[in-house]
């Protein structure tokens, strides 16, 4: 996985960043203290983060799902974005990622808007669902193991209003979802995932090629 936009040569995405990039200093913080980590490949890119809280202010957003926090980025960028009664459940299972995640959200002063569940997402997702909250989220960011992304999705969309909006990370997977002769596991789920988006006549569908691939989903 990337995360920078997959297909950008670094002389056009410095372009992109100068031309565009509008990123809170702490953020900017997070991503060089997450560069530091083995598994930094997990950040989305900082260009992505700005599109993500574009449409979160698009759509008027204030409830939020995220599905795999990791380090707090994407957590952070969207909770920045939203009102100050907003509020984003993210669903994680490792402390010791999403601890360096709430401290940047404390400094940030956007802690208060943000529920952490340290549980399976499933076991939250669907903890969400039998307390009645179906059609009460606006915005959904889905960004953890790709083998799950359906369950993910269909939770999501329940979870979902009308015009609500799934934005599901990672669909281009650095191009390996266009290379057949590629079966591994992650790769063939997430080449099934996109072909089912495709025939879903609850949404209506745009892939884009921003960060290693962000797939959009508005439900109807």
């Amino acid at each position: 996985m990337s995360n920078t936009t997959f297909g950008l040569d670094e002389r056009l995405r410095r372009y992109v960043l100068q031309h565009s990039l509008r990123e809170h200093p702490l953020l900017e913080e997070l991503r060089a203290v997450t560069r530091q980590d083995a598994h930094a490949r997990y950040q989305i890119s900082p260009e992505q983060g700005q599109f993500m809280a574009l449409l979160v202010q698009a759509i008027g957003a204030r409830r939020c799902i995220e599905i795999g926090t990791y380090t707090g980025y994407s957590a952070l960028v969207v909770a920045l974005a939203l009102p100050e009664d907003g509020r984003i459940v993210c669903c994680d299972i490792n402390r010791e990622w999403t601890a360096i995640a709430e401290r940047y959200w404390a400094r940030a002063g956007v802690a208060h808007k943000i529920d952490l569940r340290i549980a399976p997402a499933l076991d939250t997702l669907d903890a969400l669902l039998d307390a009645g909250h179906a059609g009460a989220f606006d915005f959904a960011f889905i960004d953890a193991d790709k083998e799950n992304y359906p369950a993910y999705y269909e939770r999501c969309l329940a979870l979902l209003r009308t015009g609500g909006l799934i934005a599901v990370d990672n669909t281009l997977w650095s191009g390996r979802v266009a290379d057949e002769s590629n079966q591994e596991p992650s790769t063939c789920a997430l080449r099934a995932f996109n072909a089912a988006l495709r025939d879903d006549e609850r949404i209506a569908l745009s892939m884009l090629p921003v960060g290693d691939g962000l797939t959009l989903a508005l439900k109807r």
